[in-house]
């Protein structure tokens, strides 16, 4: 592996806020040092910090390890060719709090364990909450399995940048009078992101704090599952609220529902939990709505509400038609069929504990 072997490597890797132009032709490139087949690899941003600077690094990552041998070490390292610009007040690792000061209620969508669902209420709810005509926008916050540009048909946008004040700030996807931003519109189909966690933090607290949100009522926050890095960054440097928990009934998921729960209520975390959602609470076949299935056992949910002491906020049953609204990036919230019902009622719901505080 030889520098000049890298730096053709690298050509093939674009900047999306650069019209796709790669990061060699761009400058971005200052050195490169090989040793055998280590390489290491300087970045270079002129002034400030690029807003996609975390998603460059770790698609010059990626690249690097899809074309190396095995146990080839690869480091990837940044620099700022200029003095960066003074702080301002509110600084959270050189960012602001400024764009989600006109936020009014930042809740976060979690779950125990993946799989039961929380993507899908997550946008569902953004869409129910727009339909009640409040203000909502959705962050992508699961930055290793980004779904919400595919649940909305948004695949292959890439949101626009701009230049205010010496700040870069991103644009959010508005689409069904919702603003949605993800980690999905920055990296290519099918590209995984091999990011350790700090960098995955810290690109997500740009996809938060660097987005022109404006006034909003909802600002929603799909998390990744689990209780790791990304849970304790943002509810340590965003100012949220509290959280929704999503479950399924059976007693894997409610047995990581507990460990979620504990770790909001922590002493060092203290954020509110506004309610439980029961998704895949009953299976109900299209051409059968009154019959109800509990193929994953049944109320477990309810019975961990009570036992948890935290309300239930919305029971959301096992309908094709919701997986099937959501592969075709049309929410099945937007529709008037009677799963979508479920969906309205939670929203409802939500916006009632989140105006009682």
């Amino acid at each position: 592996m030889t520098p000049e072997k890298v730096r053709e490597l690298l050509k093939n890797v674009l900047h999306p806020g650069m019209e796709d132009k790669d990061i060699v032709s761009l400058g971005l490139v200052d050195d490169i040092r090989t040793d055998g087949d280590n390489v290491t690899v300087v970045l270079a941003f002129p002034k400030r910090r690029d807003p996609l600077a975390e998603y460059l690094v770790g698609s010059v990552r990626a690249t690097l390890y899809r074309n190396t041998p095995a146990g080839a070490q690869i480091d990837v390292r940044t620099v700022v060719r200029d003095e960066p610009q003074p702080r301002k007040k509110n600084n959270v690792n050189d960012l602001t709090l400024e764009e989600v000061s006109s936020v009014r209620h930042i809740i976060g969508v979690a779950s125990g364990k993946g799989g039961v669902g929380k993507s899908t209420v997550a946008v569902n709810l953004a869409v129910a909450l727009a339909r009640l005509g409040y203000r909502v926008g959705l962050v992508d916050a699961d930055v290793y399995g980004p779904s919400v540009p595919l649940m909305t048909a948004t695949e292959g946008i890439v949101p626009e940048a701009m230049e205010e004040d010496g700040r870069e700030i991103i644009l959010p996807v508005e689409k069904y009078g919702v603003k949605w931003m993800s980690i999905g519109y920055f990296a290519k189909l099918g590209q995984a992101l091999i990011w350790r966690g700090p960098m995955a933090c810290n690109a997500l607290k740009q996809l938060i704090l660097q987005v022109r949100w404006d006034v909003l009522d909802f600002l929603l926050i799909d998390m990744p599952p689990g209780t790791g890095d990304i849970h304790i960054s943002l509810v340590n440097d965003i100012p949220m609220e509290g959280a929704l928990i999503v479950t399924t009934p059976q007693p894997v998921a409610l047995a990581d529902v507990e460990k979620g729960v504990d770790m909001f209520r922590n002493d060092r975390i203290n954020r509110k939990i506004f309610g439980l959602v029961e998704n895949m609470a009953w299976f109900t076949p299209e051409e059968l709505p009154d019959n109800r299935y509990y193929i994953f056992g049944r109320d477990g949910g309810k019975e961990m509400a009570q036992r948890l002491d935290i309300p239930l906020l919305g029971q959301i049953p096992l309908v094709q038609g919701i997986r099937e609204c959501a592969d075709a990036g049309e929410p099945v919230a937007l529709s008037s069929r009677p799963d979508a019902a479920a969906f309205l009622d939670l929203a409802r719901r939500l916006a009632e504990a989140a105006e009682s505080e």
